[in-house]
């Protein structure tokens, strides 16, 4: 399979473009039955008009993996990934993966497919090991978060534990952020007022990075169960600014349709020009100031 992981700048679509967002139940360790299941939503998504189909975290594989992890893993030259990419002509696809390296090292990865070739990825880099979550006992963690270009505009991806580092949204903003997407594998925990308090600290979250970036958001998380747990749904498309155009609902297996328009994006950005006032020397100069004191403390 042919497969490009360079930053050329393909000519850029400046229309309203629609989005399909897949909120699935993946089957634990199930690739071929995943893999039909991406098939045929991206094939339905596509004849159906869908400009970009997102799939949550580990789409491919379900999350509790465990020792499976060697057992599902695929490089980017893979066939697997090749079928996926086949369906990529017509829209782009954003689809979770486990990741093995050269090096043999097992990465929980996102996917960008766009016009028949694996485009980007991007390797989660802030890896949970408390509570429920022991991924640093199974996977190696990213050491890069980057914007990429697409016919869509330049695009960054967070997954799941990437989203609540701060750092991380900055980062993607100082890059050139026009869409930022957010896979996860959330887990529905507590209850806040009529939703799940999980529910509502991903909405915020989301909600913060589309109103501090000035771009369109996606947040696309799984449903279905695993080794007992819930996980809870409620994926979102979010405007500029923060504002709701579509959510999908708890806990049931859905595709999220929405319409992201980049003049929404022009009008957020001259309304309120963050991009233009952002101070990245202060940024570095402080950050510099306060590793050296902790490295002297």
């Amino acid at each position: 399979m042919p497969y490009d992981l360079s930053m050329t700048t393909p000519g850029r679509s400046d229309r309203p473009f629609r989005v399909a967002v897949a909120q699935i139940a993946p089957k634990l360790g199930d690739l071929a039955a995943n893999l039909e299941t991406h098939k045929r939503i991206i094939a339905e998504a596509s004849r159906n008009g869908a400009d970009l189909v997102v799939f949550p975290e580990l789409s491919l594989t379900g999350y509790f993996l465990r020792d499976l992890v060697s057992d599902v893993a695929l490089t980017a030259d893979s066939g697997i990934i090749a079928e996926l990419s086949q369906l990529s002509g017509q829209t782009r696809v954003v689809f979770g993966f486990v990741e093995e390296s050269s090096r043999n090292l097992f990465y929980n990865s996102a996917g960008w497919l766009e016009n028949g070739l694996l485009k980007a990825i991007h390797r989660k880099a802030y890896l949970p090991t408390y509570g429920m979550f022991d991924e640093r006992r199974y996977f190696a963690a990213g050491s890069r978060v980057r914007c990429f270009d697409t016919h869509l505009g330049r695009v960054g991806i967070l997954i799941c534990e990437d989203a609540w580092h701060l750092a991380n949204t900055v980062i993607l903003g100082a890059d050139g952020a026009d869409l930022v997407i957010l896979m996860g594998n959330s887990p529905a925990r507590g209850v806040n007022s009529s939703e799940l308090a999980s529910q509502a600290v991903w909405h915020h979250i989301a909600r913060n990075v589309a109103l501090s970036l000035n771009v369109p958001v996606i947040f696309a998380n799984r449903v279905g169960y695993e080794d007992g747990v819930c996980f809870f749904g409620s994926s979102q498309v979010l405007a500029p600014g923060g504002s709701t155009l579509a959510q999908a609902a708890q806990l049931d297996e859905e595709i999220l349709w929405a319409t992201i328009d980049p003049a929404a994006t022009r009008q957020a950005r001259i309304r309120t020009p963050l991009a233009r006032d952002e101070r990245l020397e202060l940024t570095l100069r402080e950050l510099e100031r306060i590793a050296h004191e902790r490295g002297h403390a």
